[in-house]
C-alpha cells in the first residue's frame, strides 16, 4: 500500500466536492479528490436538471445562490465550451384554495411579481381554463448547464495540479499525527491535515467511518421523466409549477418536456431508481393543469436530494475533530449554490471568508446539530 501526502483531501466528486477541490487547488494547495464510483458526479449531480432561482430555499441557500450569480454569468475564459446559463423564467400557479399562499410567497420573495393567468395561458397553450386562479413570475431565473459546470470545476482542479482518484472508496478514515488518513480500495492511503466531507447522501456514512457522530442527514428520492408535448412547441415555456410544489414541468432538449411530481421520499443512500407509482403521479398532476396527452414516457430517472434535519446546508469545521470540514446537506440547491459554496470552503480553510459569504457562516455551521 502506498501513501500520498496532500494539503486537503475531498471525499466525493459530485458538484460539492468538485467545486471545493477546484477552489482549494486554486489557492495553491495540493488537493486530492477521492471518489468511490467509476465516474465523478454519478449519483445526484449527473441526474440533475438545475435552474438558478434566487427565491428557492432557506436564508443560507439564498445567500449562496445570490453570491454564485456572477460566476454563472462570467465563469472565466476556458472554463466551459458554452455559456453556463440560459434565461428561463419561473411561473408559479395557484388554484383558488392556494391564493393566500401565493400572496405570501410574493410578499416575502425578491423579484417575484403577480402576472395574469391569461398572460401565462397565451404562452403555455395547453394550460387548462380554471386550473389557476392566480399566478406569479420570477423573471430573473435561468437554466444551468450542469454537465458543463461540473466538468469545468474538474478541469480547474487538474490545471491547478490536483488529483482526481476514481474507484477509490474510503474503507478506513482516521486521524493520526495531525493528519487525516483515508485508506482506499485502490490500495493507496491519502493523507492531509484537512479532510472535506462532500460525500452527498453518503455524508453521514463517511463521518461514521472517520469515527464522528452523524448529523442526521436524510437522503430523499426525486423523480423526473421526459414526455413529448405533442403539437406544442414548449421550447420557450417557463418552468411551470404549483405553489404547493406538488409538480413542475420545464422544457428539456428544446422540444421535450421534463415532468416531476416534486417528490421527496425518504430512502437510504444507494443507486436510486424511479418508482412507477411516482411516474404515474407526475403525469396525473401535470395533466390536471395541462391538456397534454401522454402516450409514452420516453425516459425516467431518479436522483438523491439529501437534507440536514433543519433543511439548511452544513458547511464548516467540526468542533470536535480537528481539520474535518463538513460540506453536506445540499438538498436540491447544490448546483445553484456551488460557485459560492466552493469559495466558502476555500475561505474557511484559509481562515478568511469573503465578505459577501460571511453572513452565511453561522447559518451553515454543522455544530448546530451537536447536542450540548
Amino acid at each position: 500500500m502506498s501513501s500520498t501526502d496532500f494539503d486537503v483531501l475531498v471525499i466525493g466528486a459530485g458538484i460539492a466536492g468538485a467545486t471545493a477541490a477546484a477552489h482549494l487547488a486554486s489557492t495553491g494547495r495540493r488537493v486530492a479528490l477521492i471518489e468511490a464510483e467509476e465516474s465523478a458526479g454519478y449519483h445526484s449531480t449527473g441526474r440533475s436538471a438545475a435552474i438558478w432561482i434566487l427565491n428557492y430555499g432557506p436564508p443560507d441557500v439564498r445567500i449562496l445562490t445570490r453570491a454564485s450569480r456572477a460566476f454563472f454569468e462570467s465563469p472565466g475564459d476556458g472554463f466551459a465550451p458554452a455559456p453556463l446559463l440560459a434565461p428561463r423564467p419561473v411561473v408559479t400557479l395557484a388554484p383558488q384554495a392556494d391564493r393566500a399562499k401565493l400572496a405570501t410567497m410574493i410578499a416575502e420573495g425578491e423579484g417575484i411579481e403577480p402576472i395574469a393567468v391569461a398572460e401565462i395561458a397565451a404562452q403555455v397553450a395547453p394550460l387548462k381554463p380554471g386550473y389557476a386562479a392566480a399566478a406569479a413570475i420570477e423573471r430573473d431565473a435561468f437554466d444551468i448547464d450542469v454537465a458543463g459546470l461540473h466538468a469545468g470545476f474538474l478541469k480547474q482542479l487538474r490545471q491547478a495540479g490536483g488529483v482526481l482518484a476514481l474507484r477509490a472508496r474510503a474503507g478506513r478514515i482516521h486521524h493520526a499525527s495531525g493528519r487525516w488518513q483515508a485508506e482506499t480500495t485502490t490500495g493507496e492511503t491519502f493523507r492531509a491535515p484537512v479532510l472535506v466531507n462532500a460525500a452527498g447522501a453518503w455524508g453521514d456514512a463517511v463521518a461514521r467511518i472517520a469515527g464522528l457522530a452523524p448529523l442526521g442527514l436524510q437522503p430523499k428520492r426525486r423523480t423526473a421523466l421526459i414526455v413529448d408535448p405533442g403539437a406544442h412547441d414548449c421550447s420557450t415555456w417557463p418552468l411551470l409549477g404549483d405553489v404547493g410544489h406538488s409538480w413542475y414541468v420545464r422544457p428539456e432538449a428544446r422540444r421535450k418536456l421534463m415532468v416531476s411530481p416534486a417528490d421527496e421520499t425518504d430512502t437510504d443512500p444507494h443507486d436510486v431508481q424511479p418508482d412507477e407509482l411516482d411516474v404515474a403521479i407526475a403525469v396525473d398532476r401535470m395533466q390536471q393543469a395541462l391538456d397534454i396527452p401522454v402516450h409514452r414516457v420516453e425516459h425516467r430517472w431518479a436522483g438523491l436530494r439529501s437534507f440536514t434535519p433543519d433543511r439548511s446546508l452544513a458547511i464548516g469545521f467540526d468542533r470536535d475533530a480537528p481539520g474535518f470540514l463538513w460540506m453536506i446537506g445540499q438538498g436540491g440547491y447544490g448546483i445553484q449554490t456551488s460557485p459560492a459554496a466552493g469559495r466558502l470552503v476555500a475561505g474557511l480553510v484559509a481562515g478568511a471568508v469573503d465578505a459577501d459569504l460571511a453572513p452565511a457562516v453561522a447559518l451553515l455551521d454543522p455544530n448546530r446539530f451537536v447536542k450540548a
